[in-house]
């Protein structure tokens, strides 16, 4: 099939590009390489530094996280929410990838040092991508422009190669996928797949596997992933950046026309088509 781009509104800077997961052929992009505020996406380098310190020994699955009091904040997440909030380190990377967990975030940078999380998008060859700081609830002069930075060309790659085992090792790959795996956020993109957003780690609607990080702000929305159907296998990286008000309905139904075609990529079906027993097999 052919990918045809949605309309895109003007006044929003887009990013977007997909790619064939084994071939790595370009499906569909729009300036692949303007850098875009992105939210928590960069959430994801942390969860590499986590997942290469636990393979590597430096660090225990079961140790207790410690937060400190400078870097308190809610919002995103649900930790802030718990009774006790002095959950393992494994539970803490899980609760980033699975409700982008500020709190959660904040305590793993600190226990990683926010230096050494800074240079894991660098070590993997990325120039225009990263992770530049702590979540806060108020971001002055002082501090960083963005928590987090990239462009969907590098994005998509870090996905693609994230699923081919290439990400530090395989084992750390597999390990930041399977966390990913429970990303309960399926508002953009994903809204297209028609997935249960709780559930969702094995083969689901029409045998695809999705994994995937979403990043929202009051001007920004982004989501980058690999969904595995059937028929094909993409990795993908959306990200919309507008300059003033609420354009998140637009920006959000230009998302869905993508997914929605990537949907109908991997599986090869219609909406209401239902999967064959050889394909369910397969999935």
């Amino acid at each position: 099939m052919t990918f045809t781009m949605p309309p895109l509104r003007p006044e929003v800077r887009w990013s977007i590009r997909i790619v064939e997961l084994d071939s790595a052929e370009v499906l569909l992009e729009h300036e692949p390489d303007a850098q875009l505020k992105t939210a928590s996406v960069g959430k994801i380098f942390l969860l590499v530094e986590v997942a290469r310190r636990l393979f590597n020994g430096t660090l225990r699955a079961d140790a207790r996280i410690e937060i400190p009091e400078a870097h308190r904040v809610a919002d995103s997440g649900i930790l802030y929410r718990f009774v006790d909030q002095r959950v393992t380190v494994a539970d803490a990377a899980l609760l980033v990838a699975a409700f982008s967990d500020n709190l959660a975030t904040n305590a793993l940078i600190h226990l990683c040092g926010l230096e050494r999380v800074r240079a894991v998008a660098g070590e993997l060859g990325l120039r225009d991508t990263g992770l530049l700081d702590y979540i806060r609830d108020e971001r002055g002069p002082e501090h960083p422009w963005t928590p987090s930075f990239g462009t969907a060309r590098e994005l998509a790659d870090v996905m693609r190669r994230l699923d081919r085992g290439e990400i530090v090792s395989r084992e750390v790959s597999r390990q930041v996928l399977d966390w990913l795996g429970s990303d309960a956020d399926t508002s953009m993109l994903a809204d297209a797949f028609l997935l249960d957003s709780l559930a969702h780690v094995g083969p689901e609607y029409q045998g695809m596997v999705l994994r995937h990080k979403t990043g929202s702000i009051e001007t920004a929305r982004i989501d980058v992933g690999v969904l595995r159907g059937p028929r094909a296998g993409v990795a993908y990286a959306v990200g919309a950046n507008w300059p003033a008000g609420d354009l998140r309905a637009p920006v959000i139904d230009a998302m869905r026309a993508i997914g929605e075609q990537i949907r109908q990529y991997v599986t090869g079906l219609d909406r209401n088509d239902e999967l064959s027993r050889d394909d369910e097999g397969a999935a």
